[in-house]
């Protein structure tokens, strides 16, 4: 183990998501002067002094012993030597594709751990395939998508693993995750993300053809070919669950969480093949069915519309939100997600569990998820070098931070 200044480095601190895990680091764990409850040696970076130094005076007294450290994302060797003062990076700095990959890098060649919020599988997918050999040598960690895209998905699935081994001696073979409800609005920079694949697909031919493939993160040495692979279902109109007893809708963050949770199938070594879809459920009956047309068709003009020059323009100009744009502290502590689980047994026995989260998913549960995962990250993560998922890199300890501390709750239904 390396001898580092830090625990966590924030990098993109100032961003509005970066500035809510601020927030939420001083208040769980405090500052060198005044400690929190939990002990961790942390910092904020990025490239304005001036705005980090700003973001640190809005954060009050405690804040101020606070360390600044001034890096640009593209600056090879400022990204080093920040490296090389701390266990773990967190970046928030999106989209990831365009401003990512410098600091993944500076991360596996001086074996820094590393998470991020990234819901950009085909960025994702070329890190994996280009760093993973790096990461496996230096004994960096590299965790992606450590927010509502795609940490309750995979810890729900988790979670309902580990219950159905617990219960039945076997894993599930068939999952399903439904959005029960939810308040919140996407944030500025997942809307950034999504618009700039959007618009790299656009123009790439091999790479609308990836955006297709459920399986399209496993790659690198920890994917093993021997996983069983099998035709996912893909939720992409109106249609009645039986299993849930209600219309369902395409949920847009699905593209990312399918991809990553059949990525933890595969790092876990699982053989059987596991079939895995996502959706919204939208009520029953006639108000059930009309919710569910108008979730497509709006999912459906949302892609179209980004997918053309011109509407894109006035969608990021006049309708979506920007990066760096969100809702009030208030709005976000009224915000909540329900999501439920139901698995089947390869011989036809059912579970079904339940996750909840306390804050809107986009922002305030956001922040606190990345936030336990980083700690997680940096003092309870027993795993080797490599590119892992959220379940299989942190597993129980990150289960049990999150319904501590980060307003998470896992249940088993008797339903």
């Amino acid at each position: 183990m390396k001898k580092t200044t830090y625990d966590i480095i924030i990098f993109g601190a100032t961003s509005f998501v970066g500035q809510i895990l601020c927030r939420y680091l001083l208040q769980e764990f405090g500052t060198s002067t005044h400690p929190g409850a939990r002990e961790l040696r942390w910092a904020i970076a990025g490239r304005s002094h001036e705005k980090l130094a700003t973001l640190r005076t809005q954060l009050g007294d405690k804040a101020l012993a606070l360390n600044i450290i001034v890096t640009d994302a593209k600056d090879k060797v400022a990204l080093t030597d920040m490296c090389n003062q701390t266990k773990v990076m967190v970046s928030t700095v999106g989209p990831y594709a365009l401003f990512g990959e410098p600091l993944v890098r500076a991360c596996v060649e001086t074996g820094t751990d590393y998470c991020d919020l990234t819901g950009e599988a085909q960025w994702m997918r070329r890190m994996i395939a280009t760093y993973e050999t790096t990461a496996i040598n230096s004994g960096a960690r590299i965790v992606h998508a450590c927010g509502f895209d795609s940490i309750p998905s995979d810890m729900g699935v988790w979670f309902l693993q580990s219950q159905s081994m617990l219960h039945y001696g076997e894993g599930c073979t068939t999952i399903k995750m439904r959005v029960k409800a939810m308040r919140g609005a996407a944030s500025g920079g997942t809307v950034a993300s999504l618009l700039n694949v959007v618009r790299e697909a656009s123009k790439d031919a091999n790479l609308r053809r990836e955006l297709k493939n459920p399986y399209s993160l496993l790659v690198g040495q920890h994917a093993h070919s021997s996983t069983a692979k099998v035709k996912q279902r893909n939720v992409t109109s109106a249609a009645f669950d039986t299993d849930f007893k209600a219309w369902t809708a395409p949920f847009i963050m699905a593209a990312i969480n399918v991809r990553v949770v059949l990525r933890s199938h595969a790092l876990n070594q699982a053989t059987a093949a596991l079939k895995y879809d996502e959706a919204i459920v939208t009520g029953r009956g006639v108000a059930g069915y009309s919710r569910a047309l108008a979730i497509t068709a709006g999912l459906g003009g949302l892609l179209v519309g980004a997918a053309l020059p011109p509407t894109r323009w006035l969608l990021e100009k006049f309708i979506l939100p920007a990066p760096g744009e969100g809702p009030s502290h208030e709005a976000q502590e009224k915000g909540f997600f329900d999501l439920r689980f139901m698995g089947t047994t390869a011989d036809g026995r059912e579970l079904r569990v339940k996750l909840t989260g306390d804050r809107d998913p986009g922002y305030g549960s956001t922040a606190k998820m990345l936030g336990e995962a980083a700690a997680t990250l940096a003092l309870d993560c027993e795993v080797a070098g490599g590119f892992w998922t959220p379940a299989t890199a942190l597993g129980a300890a990150l289960h049990a931070r999150l319904e501590k501390h980060a307003g998470l709750r896992f249940s088993l239904l008797d339903e």
